[in-house]
């Protein structure tokens, strides 16, 4: 990738949201432990759910999406700028799909830079224009060349682990408890109370870290796009265009806000009231970020 001097600060928070999830998930582990969890069986009941997501989200997603891969030549041009920045970013070329949709959007998948997939919708397409297009793949491309699928799906492991039990607590205390599921000791009931109690504490702490987590990737992502194009005030003004018409339509918005924090844009509605509980960060403080990248780029 052409190179910008290393965004320090950036990288501290990113390391330090991942020190605090090893630091809870360690805790969460001991107390597990500690109140006789048949902590394995859940491991690998959680484990084999993440992955199947690790080896099978591309495909999974591209589905949900009704996402098509497009056929060699079917679109040279969007092709030969895919290739271009996935060249610039010493990576393979991932698939190109396309999702027709209204929506302006894009997004990449994939568990490595080798089995990676960035997807368009016609909405964006038809917006933008195609410097804009350029910079919202290279955006797309960084997300491909940082595995931030692999690095999500490694942090959210335990956190999964702790919403599965808060999910069997709700469904079966009303029943009586948990039926001595963790570890046979069904009398105990000050342990089932203490792993139910730490799992919910996990589950929701893990929910901030991992989404501000997520939004130091965004930055990172929208700086790779500044790196690539050497244009970041063409990532500003799709930015822009995209948040414009991130809320239209309706319909297609529902559909698609499970998978939000794929997203270049957020397609939430405004029931999003603040930063704390989003997966990207504000259109403000992006372009506030990219706007002292332009600065540097023009030194």
């Amino acid at each position: 990738m052409r190179r910008l001097r290393t965004d320090v600060g950036l990288n501290l928070r990113m390391l330090f949201s991942l020190l605090l999830l090893a630091a809870l998930y360690t805790l969460f582990v001991w107390v597990l432990l500690q109140a006789g969890v048949g902590f394995f069986g859940i491991v690998v009941f959680a484990g084999g759910l993440l992955l199947v997501q690790y080896y099978f989200s591309d495909q999974l997603i591209l589905a949900t999406m009704g996402a098509r891969i497009l056929r060699p030549g079917e679109d040279p041009e969007l092709e030969q700028m895919v290739a271009r920045l996935a060249q610039l970013a010493d990576i393979p070329t991932p698939k190109i799909a396309l999702v027709r949709t209204d929506m302006p959007n894009a997004f990449a998948t994939g568990r490595s830079p080798r089995h990676a997939a960035v997807a368009v919708t016609t909405g964006l397409l038809q917006r933008l224009t195609p410097g804009e297009v350029e910079a919202v793949l290279a955006h797309e491309i960084t997300h491909v060349h940082n595995r931030d699928m692999a690095l999500i799906t490694m942090a959210s492991f335990f956190a999964t682990i702790a919403s599965y039990i808060v999910q069997m607590a709700f469904w079966f205390m009303p029943l009586g408890g948990f039926g001595g599921g963790f570890g046979g000791n069904r009398r105990d009931g000050g342990n089932a109370a203490l792993v139910y109690l730490a799992s919910f504490i996990v589950w929701i702490i893990s929910f901030f870290l991992i989404r501000a987590f997520s939004r130091y990737r965004e930055y990172a992502a929208d700086r790779g796009s500044a790196i690539l194009t050497g244009q970041p005030a063409q990532l500003m003004s799709a930015l822009v265009k995209l948040n414009q018409f991130s809320r239209i339509p309706r319909k297609d918005l529902r559909h698609a806000e499970t998978l939000q924090a794929l997203f270049i844009m957020p397609a939430a509605t405004r029931s999003v009231l603040y930063e704390l509980f989003q997966t990207h960060p504000t259109l403000e403080h992006r372009l506030d970020h990219l706007r002292r990248l332009e600065q540097e780029i023009n030194r």
